[in-house]
């Protein structure tokens, strides 16, 4: 709805569907729906609370975010200075609004996101302020209910982030594990990060009347593959359509309609004796992640960096395996009906020992790359990903994944197959998987795509090698308008193996032979190899139990430790 005034001496406001004029009264009372089209306007997280749960039931999480700039990023404008500017336009201190309330009479947390405050992104602060919503549902045991507004991962907070996806979905495995219901309820828009993770990782996905999600956006999809989108793509009625969602409810439904999921939950586990799951113990302010290794070699510029970890002759997922494991046997397909070539993987040996070893492949000349659609995987492909996982659980094998890969496929079809909720499965499943598992970025680890195979125990990554929550050239695009702006965007965001790894997000740099691997790939092979069976030996006899837990703590750290910046 357009209005020219602040909201509390608004008179009337014009649908942004209809035009039509209406009485601003009189859009309230009909939750700033339109009375002449059924339009929904975006709600503010108190409207929402204030909507969804019984009067005077929410209670704020004792839990507030602090300003927070874990790389010092600057675009147009220093980071800290967006942030005081959405806080005073907001008057919040986050994009999220986390509590205890209750819905129909049933006790529930419940997190509910902002778009007004940086497009509700998410970053170290909201992941945290999330998790610990999820941590006191576990606590509480009681149901978690999500309501999801965001255009995707904070950009400004670079590959700390796009962890946050990872550090949410292990909070609702921990849900999951304990028998408690969890529901997210989508709102327009629902993109990126925060879509292809806790958005769609719950047990009942909703969608309200004229939401939108996706992992990526119509324009992005537009500008990178330049088809034209179905009429209604990616709306809540696209969704439901295409199985993305359990239900589209009108918003002056949706508090019925949780009100019975969670009357149903309640008398279900009265049913069931759940054994009681206490969190973790959650990491003191400061604490620091498993000490990385000393990054090899000289700093190189970022977007050299990003150029070499781009160049064409890198060696791919293929070429590792046929020089750094022997006796590979590929496996093929996702058994729901496609075979994504982005996506390799199978059985393999790595200094004799049994491995499953999956990864993503690019090629080295143009019809290799398009043959591999660049390295960038289908929903199949995520799905393929995910049975090999499974299978290797099943097996007792340990799981090395090799990350190259822009991002995920994001093309129409890849909408329409579920893309968000491929990568947010993979992620949870990486949570829980109760087998060793190393990752390593090879050349380009490109937001939840790269994410999709990287939950690990311990993540490696080559020298030249760049790991991103996005492509500079997209984040120059967005936050200086100018994609040429690519190489002063790539600094910003720190993207290189020595960036992440004094972020803690990487625990130890590859070397690679000069000038890179690309140079001579037999001798990268040969490093390659060493050190994923030098981080590996140590996991293998660490019980499956503490194996989970300690990867979960590893991810859990990014919010507390590395954002500092969430206080009682």
């Amino acid at each position: 709805m357009t209005t020219t005034a602040p909201q509390d001496e608004q008179l009337w406001s014009r649908c942004d569907g209809c035009a039509a004029l209406l009485y601003r009264k009189r859009l309230r009372r009909n939750l700033d729906v339109c009375p002449e089209c059924g339009s929904h306007a975006r709600l503010d997280a108190p409207d929402r609370v204030a909507q969804l749960v019984d009067p005077d039931s929410f209670t704020p999480l004792p839990e507030r975010a602090v300003q927070v700039d874990p790389i010092e990023f600057v675009d147009a404008v220093p980071y800290p200075h967006r942030l005081g500017a959405a806080r005073a336009a907001t008057g919040l201190d986050e994009a999220v609004l986390c509590g205890t309330a209750r819905i129909g009479g049933h006790p529930v947390a419940l997190a509910v996101m902002d778009f007004r405050f940086l497009g509700g992104s998410l970053g170290c602060a909201v992941g945290e302020l999330i998790t610990r919503a999820a941590e006191r549902a576990l606590a509480d045991e009681v149901p978690l209910v999500l309501v999801t507004a965001s255009g995707g991962a904070r950009m400004q907070e670079g590959a700390l982030s796009l962890m946050q996806m990872a550090t949410v979905s292990q909070a609702l495995a921990g849900l999951r594990e304990a028998g408690l219901l969890t529901v997210s309820v989508l709102t327009d828009p629902t993109y990126g990060g925060v879509a292809a993770s806790y958005a769609t990782n719950t047990d009942v996905v909703l969608a309200e009347s004229g939401a939108r999600m996706g992992f990526a956006g119509p324009r992005v999809i537009r500008q990178v593959t330049g088809a034209a989108l179905p009429a209604g793509f990616q709306t809540a009625e696209f969704l439901l359509r295409h199985g993305q969602v359990d239900m589209v409810v009108p918003r002056h439904a949706l508090r019925g309609r949780l009100t019975a999921l969670l009357a149903a939950a309640q008398a279900a586990r009265r049913r069931v004796a759940v054994p009681r799951q206490v969190p973790a113990p959650r990491p003191a302010p400061g604490a620091g992640v498993a000490a990385p290794a000393t990054a090899a070699g000289r700093q190189r510029d970022a977007w050299e960096t990003v150029r070499t970890a781009r160049h064409p002759g890198r060696p791919t997922t293929l070429d590792y395996l046929d020089t750094a494991f022997e006796g590979f046997v590929e496996l093929h397909g996702d058994r729901l009906g496609a075979d994504c070539p982005a996506i390799v993987g199978g059985l393999a040996r790595l200094e004799g020992r049994p491995v499953m070893v999956i990864g993503h492949q690019k090629g080295h000349t143009t019809a290799e790359l398009v043959a591999h659609n660049f390295g960038m995987a289908s929903p199949a492909g995520h799905r393929k990903a995910l049975r090999l996982m499974r299978l290797a659980a099943r097996l007792g094998l340990p799981v090395v994944t090799l990350v190259d890969t822009p991002g995920a496929d994001p093309g129409v079809g890849a909408e329409q197959q579920g893309q968000a909720a491929a990568i947010a499965e993979n992620i949870l499943a990486l949570s829980m998987l109760p087998t060793p598992v190393v990752a390593v970025v090879t050349g380009e680890g490109g937001s939840g795509g790269a994410l999709a195979l990287a939950v690990a125990d311990r993540v490696l990554m080559l020298e030249h090698a760049v790991y991103s929550v996005i492509s500079p050239e997209g984040c120059a695009a967005i936050l200086w308008s100018d994609s040429s702006a690519a190489p002063q965007a790539a600094r910003a965001l720190r993207l290189t193996a020595a960036d992440l790894c004094r972020l803690g997000v990487v625990d130890e740099v590859v070397p690679e032979p000069e000038p890179a691997a690309h140079g001579d790939p037999v001798s990268a092979a040969e490093l390659l190899g060493r050190a994923v069976t030098a981080n590996l030996g140590p996991l293998l006899d660490v019980p499956p139990a503490t194996l989970v837990r300690r990867r979960r703590q590893r991810f859990r750290r990014f919010g507390a430790a590395r954002a500092a910046g969430v206080t009682r």
